[in-house]
Parts: C-alpha cells; sequence; structure tokens
C-alpha cells in the first residue's frame, strides 16, 4: 500500500485541489504504469495463438514498414 499525505486545498473559485509530496505523487504513477503493464500482458496473453518470430526478423519488418 503507497502511503500519502495529501493537503486538502480549495482554489479561489471553490475547486477542490490535493497537494502530494513529490515523491508519493512518483509512487502513484509508478503504480499505475506498473498496473497498466500487468493489463497489457494479460491482454498480450490472452491473444496469443503460439506464433513466434525471431527478434531481429521483427527488427527488420519494422524498419520495412518505416522506410
Amino acid at each position: 500500500m503507497i502511503a500519502l499525505h495529501p493537503k486538502y486545498i480549495v482554489g479561489n473559485e471553490g475547486e477542490q485541489l490535493v497537494v502530494l509530496p513529490l515523491n508519493e505523487f512518483d509512487n502513484i504513477i509508478e503504480a499505475l504504469e506498473d498496473q497498466e503493464d500487468v493489463r497489457l500482458y494479460d491482454e498480450a496473453k490472452k491473444e496469443n495463438d503460439g506464433t513466434r518470430i525471431l527478434f531481429s526478423d521483427y527488427l527488420n519488418n519494422r524498419e520495412s514498414k518505416n522506410a
């Protein structure tokens, strides 16, 4: 669990804001990115049909498409 120490602020126009120390914000972003990686991995694993190609072939194919 990420420990948070938020500060709550009400802006000039009544908007509610939350301020976090930078390291806590960075921890939240890192956790969200990790979660996204897991989601993408799970999605890719579902779509796995067993087909494999060499990494060098992938790079060559990618270069051809970008040329």
